[in-house]
């Protein structure tokens, strides 16, 4: 629910500290909700086995509202980059929070000399920061809806080049031998120069008639560039020309609708040991030979959500927010988490010796790596929708930092 009615909660019942200690029928964020919501809402007691600490938190702008992103912070440089979708870019120190430097990339019409007064108390048209980020050669890259990729110095944040592309950037861009590749909602594939911003050369790929809202974010590994398409293929293209080694259909549309069609591979591939892991929507798992694009073996899970690995080790999120491990090797599953379906949770991350996942009501959850259970919960965004965590968490090292829905910004430590 909208602040406002949360503030008007915490005025009427007196000495108590919020809504979320009101008996349901009293609180106003389940009033509106039907019976099946308020079930998924209702989270059962775990053991917890530790309290995850929050180092600091910040905000950075308005964050993403109610729009489909799929934006998150990146670490690099000793730094916490992060943006809201309407402009605003901020980098923060990774140890305390503190702001470094900010720009804003709203835009705002040429009225001349009243121009730069008037942006004292207008917010401009919004940037649709939506690609993600990514940090390397002293760089910041990020992309937007209206298909602008952008460079900006991580010292200082001044912008080194910004350009044009054919098509939304709503995946995050990949940077690897002095290219910073970049997947477009229109299906097309670009290779940029990192330090110029020239275009070196694309990859076009079918799209059919009806897709998801999202595309895959492209990876590199062994001098080529891996991505999904929307037709439920798996490509590589050599970075230094451009030129496609390998095309290999992980699935295959069935059915008589489009809807029953979709096939999007709607997720960035995982690399290891000259072996890619990608998830199809329609629910096909597949470990495929790099070199090659042999498929090595396939599994039904059915997802959206970026898988993710420790060890031997795979870790899926499927589209009702069930969570498995996977034996990488096999394909074998090794155990399964429903208490949390329907949450929407964000891709698991490992941390430590957990994995972790954020959830549309806020909630991070940290679940063991070796059978599944649930073994800490940490509140970050008030058991509310607009505030919910929308895109997994960052890691690095046993800090996580992550990004709600209304803009705030956590590092959180897992002991």
């Amino acid at each position: 629910m909208i602040k406002p009615i949360r503030a008007l909660c915490l005025l009427s019942v007196l000495g108590m500290s919020g809504c979320s200690i009101l008996p349901q029928w009293m609180d106003p964020t389940t009033w509106f909700a039907d019976e099946e919501e308020l079930k998924i809402k209702e989270l059962k007691p775990i053991d917890a086995q530790f309290v995850p600490v929050t180092l600091w938190e910040e905000e950075v702008g308005d964050g993403v509202g109610s729009h489909f992103s799929r934006l998150k912070p990146v670490v690099a440089y000793d730094k916490v980059f992060a943006a809201d979708r309407h402009g605003q870019v901020v980098a923060f120190d990774k140890e305390t929070g503190k702001q470094v430097w900010q720009r804003n990339f709203a835009q705002f019409n040429d009225e001349g000399w009243f121009s730069g007064i008037s942006r004292l108390w207008r917010s401009g048209e919004s940037a649709r920061i939506a690609g993600g980020m990514a940090a390397s050669y002293e760089k910041v890259f990020f992309g937007t809806e209206n298909g602008d990729v952008v460079a900006l110095d991580a010292e200082s944040g001044e912008v080194k080049w910004q350009v044009k592309v054919k098509g939304e950037v709503l995946a995050k861009p990949a940077v690897a031998e002095g290219l910073v590749v970049v997947n477009t909602g229109a299906g097309i594939m670009f290779a940029l120069d990192a330090e110029t911003g020239e275009q070196q050369w694309l990859y076009e790929s079918e799209v059919p008639p009806l897709s998801l809202r999202g595309i895959s974010a492209p990876t590199t590994s062994s001098g080529g560039a891996m991505v999904g398409t929307a037709s439920g293929k798996l490509a590589v293209v050599i970075m230094e020309n451009g030129q496609v080694a390998w095309e290999q259909a992980v699935t295959a549309p069935t059915g008589a609708t489009e809807l029953d069609r979709l096939v999007d591979i709607d997720v960035e591939p995982l690399i290891l040991g000259g072996v890619i892991y990608v998830v199809s929507f329609d629910g096909t798992l597949a470990s495929v030979e790099l070199r090659s694009g042999r498929v090595i073996w396939k599994r039904e899970y059915r997802s959206y959500r970026r898988v993710t690995m420790d060890a031997n080790n795979l870790y899926v999120v499927d589209a009702d927010s069930v969570v498995y491990g996977l034996d990488r090797r096999n394909g074998v599953e090794l155990w399964s988490q429903t208490s949390l379906r329907g949450r929407q949770l964000t891709g698991a991350e490992p941390v430590s010796d957990y994995l972790v996942v954020g959830d549309k009501f806020g909630y991070l959850h940290w679940l063991n790596q070796s059978d599944g259970e649930l073994v800490a919960r940490l509140e970050v965004g008030d058991n509310d929708e607009d505030e919910g965590i929308f895109a997994a968490p960052v890691v690095e090292g046993n800090v996580l930092y992550t990004l709600t829905r209304d803009g705030q910004l956590r590092a959180v430590q897992t002991p």
